[in-house]
């Protein structure tokens, strides 16, 4: 079960993946407050500046957000969860942004970087690739 420090932390980053390419689309203002909500953390005095767009995240901020929730070592869920909210964010828009993209390329460093992750590592890329392939998709 994810704790409250856990799910806050992924609220930012989708909060900072929606930031990243410099401003949010109406799409993905709807998605991060339908989460925000869903979570508990629409009121909250730390997540509410950027959610209502009073503050805006830099890219730098939302890849600190990403290491510090992953941590050294990186689970497979962790991984997995991460991909999953990130790509719900990104495909409520209907398009891919380079920042986007850029994004999650990010996120398949940070699992090279511990050999450890191996199995982590390789599930990691699979969704990678598996979003692209969704994109096209949805681009054709």
């Amino acid at each position: 079960m994810a704790t409250h420090s856990h799910v806050k932390k992924l609220v930012k980053i989708l909060i900072g993946a929606a930031w990243i390419d410099g401003r949010i689309q109406p799409e993905e203002r709807q998605y991060l407050r339908e989460i925000a909500q869903a979570k508990g953390l629409a009121h909250d005095p730390e997540i509410k500046p950027w959610l209502y767009e009073l503050v805006p995240v830099q890219p730098e901020e939302c890849y600190e957000w990403v290491k510090e929730y992953l941590g050294d070592r990186p689970s497979l869920e962790d991984c997995e969860n991460l991909i999953e909210a990130i790509s719900g964010l990104i495909y409520s828009d209907g398009e891919v942004a380079v920042e986007e993209a850029k994004l999650l390329t990010k996120l398949q460093e940070l699992t090279q970087l511990n050999k450890s992750t191996q199995p982590a590592h390789n599930l990691l890329l699979k969704q990678i690739q598996k979003l692209y392939r969704r994109w096209v998709e949805v681009q054709n």
